[in-house]
């Protein structure tokens, strides 16, 4: 991990123990009212992204946008999902995108909060409560 990662995910440890203390924040920043509009933003964000980095056809598959043929800087690990869109080169089997409409979902529920409340959780994700949720084995994960 590099000492900007490091920073990052501090930063979101913070922000996710300051919810934990703050009820009412953490009702508020996850409620539909506004995790819904998050989660839209972040879909368009992530749409735009794959249109300018996919090689291949944009589709819906398993209820997830799928981009393939993005070049491997512009994703994390196999794929990354942003919003409703998933972006990879080429991780598109059944059990890859099961595992990736698990994390839209997660996308719904939390809107953009989904962001600090994945990067405190840990990046190693044996331990992360958001990729053991969505299946380690579905996703890739040995």
């Amino acid at each position: 991990m590099t000492a900007q990662q490091g920073a990052w995910q501090t930063a979101c440890v913070r922000l996710v123990d300051y919810g934990r203390r703050h009820p009412a924040a953490r009702r508020f920043a996850i409620s539909p009212f506004v995790a819904r509009p998050g989660y839209w933003l972040a879909s368009v964000v992530g749409f735009v992204w794959a249109a300018a980095m996919s090689r291949g056809r944009i589709h819906r598959r398993r209820g997830v946008l799928v981009a393939t043929g993005c070049p491997r800087w512009s994703f994390g690990r196999g794929g990354t999902t942003i919003g409703a869109v998933y972006l990879t080169r080429d991780a598109t089997s059944d059990g890859v995108l099961d595992h990736e409409a698990v994390h839209r979902r997660q996308w719904r529920t939390y809107g953009l909060a989904f962001i600090p409340l994945y990067f405190a959780a840990g990046l190693d994700a044996h331990s992360n409560r958001f990729e053991i949720e969505a299946g380690l084995e579905r996703g890739g994960y040995r």
